[in-house]
C-alpha cells in the first residue's frame, strides 16, 4: 500500500511538469521510417524482385490507417486500450486499478495505454526491458503520452502505433506482421487473424498456445459474428509454428537484383520486361528439367532489343544442389566466334562467300555422314564454299582462314566485337559470357555498329562501327540461308540469323541468333564438364530458342533490306561441288565462275611439325580420328606411320587415312612407290589429364 500511495503522490506533485524530452512530430517519425527491403521493377512499373537487405529485422513501407482493415482496428483497441477516444493519453481509471490488483493480488498487470506504448516505441529512454520499467520511466512516460496527446491526433497516434511495434521475431510493424504471418496485406485482415496479432502485442514471442488462448479472449469482444474459439486456434497453430519471416514469391531476376539493390528503401526499375521474363524463366527451366535426368546442368537466357541494347529478358538457372550465378560466368565458345573469323576475311578481300575452303583437317568424325547438300565426286567431299563452312560452323576451313587472315588480326577483330577470348587458334580454350557473345551478334544485326547493352530504360546511346555494313549483311544472310543450316538448327518461318553449336566435348550448347527486332543468345550446359548433349545430333540450346521464337511470335520478322556496296550474281562451281546459286559478292571480288585452288607440291595436310593433339578422354576414340589427307590427291602414294607401311586396306577411295591418334611422339609420312620421302610430319598425342580425371 505504501508503494501505491508513494505512486499516486509522485503523480500529482508532478501533475503539471512538462516532458523534459523533445518528442518528434508525426510527420518526422513517419519520414524517418527505414524499410528493410529493396524493390526492383521492370519497365512498365511492375515489381519483378524483393530484397531483403536488413539483417536486423523485417520492415515494409509505411501504412496509411485507412489502408488498415476495420477488424485489426477494432481487435487491436479492445485488446489494448478500450479507452483509447476518451482518455488524454493516460487512462486513470485503468491505471489505479491495474495498481491496485499489483498491490493485492500481485497480477503484474499493466495499464500502459497506446499512446504510452507509443512514446515508449519513439524515445528509447522509456523503452520497456525485460526488468521492467522504474517509476521514474513510468512517469516519464506518462508525461511523454500526455505531451502527445497534445499534438497529435488520435489518427496518428494509431497509425504510428501500429506501424513501429514488433508482432513476432523479426516482423516490425503491421505491413510486415500481415504478410509474415498470414501472407495477406493489411487491408484484408480478417477477425481471426485481427484477433491473433492483437494478441501478440502482449507477448510477442509467446508460445503458439498461450498467444491462441488471448487470442480467443480479443476475439469473443468483437463484433458478431464472431470467429470461433477453435478456428482461432487453429490458426495460431499453424501460423505461429515456425519461426516468422517473409518469402517474397516474384523471383523474377534475382541476380540482377543482387547486383543493383544496395540499400534498404531502393526503388530502381530496369528495362526488363515482367511479361517476357516470366515466359523466359519458365521456358528455360522446363528445359533443364528434361536434362537434369542425366546430371546437374545450367542455362542462360538474354534477350536483348536491336535498336537500344536494352536487355530486356536476362535468366539464369541451375539444377545443381546450391544453385548458380551465371550472369558473369563465362563458357567456352566453340565455333560461335566464326562470322567474326569470316567477316574479317571478307574485308580483306582474301575471300568472299563462294570462295571454297579445305575443310581435311584434325577432328574430322570419320563415321559421320557427308552433309546432305555435297553432290560431288569423294575426293572432293572436303572442299566446301565459305557460305557452307560458316552456316555448317566447319572447324577445319575455319582454322585455315585464320592463318590467312592474320591470328593478331583476327584477334583485333574479336576484341572491337566486345569479345576477348584467349588462344584463338583453338576453338574450345576461349571463353565468353553469354552477353558478350549475343551482343556481338547484335552488332551484325545493326549492320556492323556495336552499342552496349543496358539494363537502363532507352538503353545507351554510345556506337562504335567494328564492320562494314556490307560485310555484316552478308554475314547475316548466310546464317539466315535455310538451305545452308545444319540439320541440327531449327527450320523457322519469317527472318533469323541464327547459329546453333554444340561445343567440341558435348559439355556445352549455344543458340545464337537474331530478328529484326531481338537477339535472343541461349546457353546450356553441363556443371561438371560432363556431355549435356546425347549425340551431335542434338542442340538443347536450339530447342529453347526455338520455344521462344514460337512464344514470342517472331515469324513476322522481315529479312533487312540489304545495304549499297553489294553486288549479287549467278555463279556455279567447276567442278561441280555445289549447285549454282546466286551469291553476294563486296564490289570488286565477285566471280561468276567458282575453281578449286591448285597446289601441285606434294604435302600432308592437317598437321604440322610440332603439334600436340590432346586426347578427350570423355570421348570414344572413334569421334576423335583424324583424316590424314595428301594435297594433291594420288592413288599411288603410301602412308607409313612411325616407319610402318599402313595397309590399302586402311586406305579411303580418295587416297586419305583416318588416323586414330594413340598417346606418344609419332611422325607420319608421305612416300611415292618408289621409297622417295614426299612429306613428313612428327607430333605428339597427349591425354588432357582433366578430362582424364573426371572420366575416372
Amino acid at each position: 500500500m505504501r508503494k501505491y500511495l508513494l505512486a499516486v503522490t509522485l503523480l500529482c506533485l508532478s501533475a503539471s511538469r512538462v516532458y523534459a524530452a523533445e518528442l518528434p512530430s508525426f510527420a518526422q517519425v513517419k519520414a524517418a521510417h527505414q524499410v528493410s527491403e529493396a524493390w526492383l521493377y521492370d519497365r512498365n512499373g511492375e515489381v519483378i524482385d524483393t530484397l531483403h537487405l536488413a539483417p536486423n529485422g523485417y520492415r515494409l513501407p509505411w501504412v496509411p490507417l485507412r489502408a488498415l482493415s476495420p477488424a485489426m482496428r477494432h481487435a487491436l483497441l479492445v485488446s489494448e486500450d478500450k479507452r483509447f477516444y476518451q482518455h488524454g493519453g493516460v487512462d486513470w481509471r485503468a491505471f489505479v486499478g491495474a495498481a491496485w490488483e499489483n498491490l493485492v493480488y500481485d497480477t503484474h498487470r499493466g495499464a500502459s495505454t497506446l499512446t504510452m506504448q507509443l512514446a515508449g516505441l519513439l524515445d528509447p529512454a522509456l523503452a520497456w526491458s525485460p526488468g521492467g520499467r522504474s517509476y521514474t520511466q513510468k512517469w516519464d512516460q506518462i508525461k511523454a503520452a500526455r505531451d502527445l496527446e497534445k499534438t497529435w491526433s488520435k489518427a496518428e497516434i494509431l497509425e504510428a502505433y501500429l506501424n513501429k511495434v514488433n508482432f513476432r521475431g523479426q516482423l516490425s510493424g503491421i505491413n510486415a506482421a500481415a504478410e509474415g504471418l498470414f501472407n495477406t496485406t493489411p487491408f484484408k485482415l480478417n477477425k481471426s487473424e485481427a484477433s491473433i496479432l492483437s494478441a501478440l502485442l502482449r507477448g510477442p514471442n509467446a508460445h503458439p498456445a498461450v498467444v491462441a488462448e488471448r487470442a480467443c479472449g480479443v476475439a469473443h469482444q468483437l463484433h458478431a459474428p464472431r470467429p470461433s474459439c477453435a478456428s482461432v486456434r487453429r490458426l495460431a497453430d499453424t501460423r505461429l509454428a515456425q519461426p516468422a519471416q517473409l518469402n517474397w514469391p516474384i523471383q523474377l531476376a534475382p541476380d540482377i537484383a543482387r547486383q543493383l539493390l544496395r540499400t534498404p528503401g531502393d526503388r530502381i526499375q530496369v528495362s526488363l520486361d515482367a511479361k517476357l521474363q516470366r515466359l523466359t524463366q519458365t521456358t528455360l527451366n522446363n528445359a533443364l528439367d528434361g536434362l537434369k535426368q542425366r546430371q546437374p546442368v545450367a542455362g542462360e537466357v538474354l534477350i536483348l532489343d536491336n535498336q537500344t541494347g536494352e536487355i530486356l529478358a536476362s535468366v539464369s538457372h541451375s539444377t545443381g544442389p546450391d544453385g548458380l550465378d551465371l550472369s558473369s560466368v563465362a563458357h567456352a565458345p566453340g565455333t560461335m566466334l566464326q562470322p567474326f573469323l569470316y567477316g574479317l576475311a571478307l574485308e580483306q578481300g582474301v575471300l568472299t562467300a563462294a570462295s571454297l575452303l579445305d575443310d581435311a583437317a584434325l577432328g574430322v568424325n570419320s563415321d559421320a555422314p557427308q552433309p546432305a547438300w555435297l553432290d560431288a565426286e569423294p575426293e572432293l567431299a572436303h572442299w566446301v564454299s565459305l557460305r557452307y563452312a560458316l552456316a555448317q560452323s566447319l572447324k577445319a576451313a575455319a582454322a585455315r582462314t585464320v592463318l590467312q587472315v592474320g591470328i593478331d588480326n583476327y584477334t583485333r577483330q574479336l576484341q572491337d566485337f566486345g569479345l576477348e577470348p584467349t588462344r584463338t587458334m583453338q576453338p574450345d580454350a576461349p571463353a565468353v559470357t553469354l552477353t558478350q557473345l549475343s551482343n556481338a551478334y547484335r552488332a551484325l544485326a545493326n549492320g556492323g555498329v556495336l552499342k552496349p547493352t543496358s539494363l537502363r530504360l532507352g538503353g545507351s546511346n554510345t556506337a562504335t562501327r567494328v564492320m562494314p555494313a556490307n560485310v555484316a549483311a552478308i554475314l547475316s544472310q548466310i546464317l539466315a540461308d535455310p538451305q545452308a543450316a545444319p540439320a541440327t538448327q531449327p527450320k523457322l518461318p519469317g527472318f533469323a540469323a541464327l547459329k546453333t553449336v554444340n561445343t567440341a566435348d558435348l559439355s556445352g550448347s549455344w543458340s545464337i541468333g537474331f530478328t529484326d527486332r531481338y537477339t535472343l543468345g541461349v546457353w546450356i550446359g553441363s556443371l561438371n564438364g560432363l556431355p549435356v548433349a546425347t549425340s551431335t545430333d542434338a542442340v538443347p540450346a536450339a530447342a529453347v530458342w526455338q520455344a521462344l521464337f514460337n512464344q514470342l511470335k517472331l515469324s513476322s520478322s522481315r529479312a533487312p533490306r540489304l545495304p549499297s556496296g553489294i553486288v549479287q550474281q549467278p555463279i556455279r562451281f567447276e567442278p561441280p561441288i555445289e549447285a549454282p546459286r546466286r551469291e553476294l559478292f563486296l564490289p570488286g571480288t565477285e566471280q561468276s565462275v567458282i575453281t578449286l585452288p591448285t597446289d601441285n607440291t606434294p604435302h600432308i595436310t592437317g598437321l604440322n611439325n610440332g603439334d600436340t593433339i590432346q586426347l578427350n578422354a570423355r570421348l570414344p576414340a572413334a569421334w576423335q580420328r583424324i583424316r590424314m589427307i595428301a594435297r594433291p590427291m594420288h592413288p599411288d602414294w603410301v602412308w607409313q606411320l612411325d616407319g610402318a607401311t599402313i595397309p590399302l586396306a586402311q586406305i579411303q577411295p580418295d587416297a586419305s587415312w583416318r588416323y586414330t591418334p594413340q598417346p606418344g611422339a609419332h611422325q607420319i609420312s608421305l612416300m611415292n612407290r618408289d621409297g622417295t620421302l614426299l612429306d613428313s610430319v612428327a607430333f605428339n598425342v597427349e591425354t588432357d589429364p582433366n578430362t582424364l580425371l573426371e572420366a575416372h
